[in-house]
């Protein structure tokens, strides 16, 4: 019995949490590799990129509820998704319109764009805060809970109670859906093949007829939608204030690099391999080894590596560690 408490409590505490977390990584390090794979330099703002979606999402989520519009038992965010990506997708193509097509009609170097989205990211984040506030916004609606703790204890008899919150399974299945409709349309569409091209062989696909001004305007596209679900998504399971995402962009490139820049299995690869190890250097594991060990040897400590305050450190020290030992990362990227 005490084996299954221990189970429960490992299951409640860091598995389901680090689904989520990683789902919602794996979406983000998906449109950060896909702008690195075919546009050939990394986004430094597409963590900001991530926090305008949400902010639009929010906008019309509000606009929605005002109307008396909700979705049931899920969340009014998911109806107003949608919107928000068309509204961020006009965002990205208005600054690449604006920015990045200068420098790509220069033949500008990778660490010039690199710097130019520092500057977009700065400017993203300043017009994110001025619209919508730097304030903590929690728009969360419907059914908090698939399975409460009472619940399951009650159906179960045991000792520890497993939560499942809603958005821990909408994060799950909207990264799912998202990465199979993803995979689809870059294996069996024809935009998607000359994606592929333009990512291999620049030159070679040029000269196949592809026209590269389109493979870039989908591209930012699908970055776009990409960074407002995972955005979204992010938002709806912890809750939104515009720096977070800023900070989010370093477990996101963290992502991208473990499994390989420019590979999209790569990204989601690595996107639970980083929300894994935050969830197990800072989960106090106190309570799941109680349960394992016997009364008289029940630790007195939290047994806690490392406090959830510097999770984000994890993440900075599995990207130096790559970048030491594997630069490619687990596939093999750029």
């Amino acid at each position: 019995m005490d084996m299954l408490n221990a189970l429960v409590a490992f299951l409640n505490y860091v598995f389901v949490p680090a689904m989520a977390y990683g789902s919602q990584l794996a979406l983000g390090a998906l449109g950060l590799t896909l702008v690195f794979g075919i546009l050939r330099f990394s986004n430094f703002a597409h963590g900001d990129t991530m926090a305008f979606g949400t902010m639009c999402v929010i906008g019309v989520t509000w606009l929605f509820q005002s109307w008396g519009i909700s979705f049931g038992p899920l969340p009014t965010a998911l109806l107003a998704l949608p919107f928000g990506i068309m509204l961020t997708a006009a965002f990205v193509l208005a600054t690449d319109r604006m920015v990045y097509r200068f420098y790509r009609a220069k033949k500008a170097k990778s660490i010039i764009l690199v710097i130019v989205s520092t500057g977009v990211m700065f400017i993203t984040n300043g017009l994110t805060r001025i619209i919508i506030g730097p304030e903590e916004r929690n728009f969360l609606d419907g059914e908090r809970f698939v399975i409460t703790a009472g619940q399951f204890k009650a159906w179960t008899g045991l000792a520890e109670g497993l939560a499942v919150k809603s958005t821990v399974a909408i994060s799950v299945i909207v990264a799912a859906l998202c990465v199979a409709a993803l995979f689809w349309f870059l294996q069996r569409t024809r935009e998607g093949k000359s994606m592929r091209a333009y990512s291999d062989n620049e030159d070679l696909a040029l000269l196949s007829g592809i026209n590269p001004e389109r493979v870039v305007m989908v591209t930012w596209i699908i970055a776009a939608a990409l960074a407002t679900i995972a955005g979204t998504l992010y938002g709806l399971d912890k809750s939104f204030r515009p720096f977070i995402y800023f900070q989010l962009l370093l477990p996101i490139a963290a992502s991208a690099v473990v499994g390989g820049l420019g590979s999209p299995l790569g990204a989601i690869v690595g996107g639970f391999i980083v929300a894994f190890s935050e969830v197990f250097v800072t989960y106090a594991w106190k309570k799941v080894v109680g349960y394992l060990v016997v009364l008289d040897l029940e630790p007195t400590t939290l047994l806690q590596l490392l406090s959830t305050d510097y999770k984000f450190a994890v993440s900075f020290t599995i990207l130096i560690i790559v970048l030491l030992f594997r630069p490619t990362g687990i596939f093999k990227g750029k």
